[in-house]
């Protein structure tokens, strides 16, 4: 295990200043070395890390949405209402749709089949886009109107509504139906998990006030907390909707609103860390990534990714009418809207493991659509934010 965590280290740590060197994003170096160092390719990951792998990229969203939650002010949020609301599920919802009725002319699969495809496509990477509007609110960019807030926000949601329709259409197949009950379950979940997030950093922040101790202390009892609401999502998500990321998320906002000034420095520790925790993201990513498919994808699956993101693009442009958003700020919030990894990487495979007779091709749908919108949106969110904002 040693020798992995080294290898995954070094080589994603090169690849990654790499690629910064031709100002190209260092994940898809990271991700890159994934994908050598992976079992598809020199399979010179351990086992060990491999079977915990999903735990280990959550860990790492848990860091970000801390960091999320603690440059998050509740009331630049209250300010963007609508938009952020809209864009929880509309621009998700327009990219399924079409991959719903365009899938089965492409790959001659039926139109539930396309619909299991259309919810593994339609989840933004919060991975990739959160740290990115995080930087654009330290250094100021696009906060005047509030952009990176609005895309923070509703990228943050955005996987829980596909998720739950992603379950349901799988549901479906499997036998076990569709329940349109299910559906309650994004709001009911955002709000218990909001409130969970809420009064859990409360109780911090008084505890915090009357015992006082180091801030890596503070950092500590922070993860653990909120490791522990995360856990509390897989025990009871049976019997009550709520979602741990958001909790955490609403958590370090909680922290800021009431306790500024350690929020800021808790932000700084936060961010060190990051700098491991990405490396083992993205490592990871890659490493999910069976590129034994990719040769299967041809030309087919490029046209439906292409496609579903021109929809994805028009659900963005949906979602901010009305607002006070020029035609280059919605352009950017598009763009900013385009990257899949963390949850193409998760659940990708799972149609096939399910007996899904399109396993194959929603895989490998999947896999390609990591590996050109991730990079893309990336790009694109770095080098056009001075551009376009």
């Amino acid at each position: 295990m040693l020798l992995s965590i080294s290898l995954m280290m070094i080589l994603g740590f090169s690849l990654g200043g790499v690629l910064n060197k031709f100002r190209l994003p260092p994940l898809l170096g990271m991700m890159i070395a994934g994908i050598i160092l992976g079992p598809y390719a020199m399979d010179m990951i351990s086992d060990d890390i491999l079977n915990i792998s999903t735990e280990l990229r959550e860990i790492a969203l848990i860091v970000i949405l801390i960091r999320a939650g603690l440059s998050l002010d509740i009331n630049d949020l209250k300010k963007v209402g609508r938009p952020a609301f809209l864009m929880c599920f509309v621009p998700a919802l327009f990219e399924l749709t079409l991959t719903t009725f365009l899938a089965p002319v492409i790959f001659n699969i039926s139109y539930l089949e396309a619909a299991i495809m259309g919810s593994v496509l339609a989840a933004v990477s919060p991975a990739v886009v959160v740290p990115r509007m995080i930087e654009m609110i330290g250094n100021g960019k696009g906060s005047s109107k509030k952009i990176p807030q609005l895309i923070m926000a509703g990228a943050s949601v955005d996987d829980i509504f596909v998720i739950i329709l992603f379950a349901s259409f799988l549901g479906m197949y499997t036998g076990s139906g569709f329940d349109g009950l299910n559906l309650l379950k994004v709001p009911l979940s955002v709000i218990l998990g909001l409130a969970t997030g809420i009064v859990t950093g409360l109780i911090l922040v008084k505890l915090f006030k009357t015992i006082h101790t180091r801030d890596t202390i503070k950092v500590l009892i922070i993860l653990s907390i909120s490791f522990l609401l995360v856990s509390l999502e897989d025990y009871i998500a049976a019997v009550v909707p709520f979602s741990g990321l958001l909790a955490v998320m609403a958590l370090g906002g909680t922290i800021l609103e009431s306790y500024q000034v350690l929020a800021v420095r808790l932000m700084g520790k936060f961010s060190k860390i990051w700098v491991a925790s990405e490396i083992l993201l993205f490592v990871l990513v890659g490493a999910a990534i069976d590129i034994r498919y990719v040769p299967l994808a041809g030309v087919s699956a490029l046209i439906l990714i292409i496609c579903a993101l021109i929809f994805r693009i028009a659900g963005v442009f949906t979602s901010l009418v009305n607002t006070n958003l020029n035609f280059k700020e919605k352009l950017f919030c598009a763009i900013a809207y385009t990257p899949k990894a963390t949850v193409q990487a998760a659940i990708g495979s799972i149609p096939l493991s399910a007996g899904v007779a399109s396993g194959n091709t929603i895989l490998t749908v999947a896999v390609l659509a990591i590996m050109i919108t991730a990079p893309l949106g990336a790009v694109g969110i770095d080098r056009l934010q001075n551009k376009l904002l």
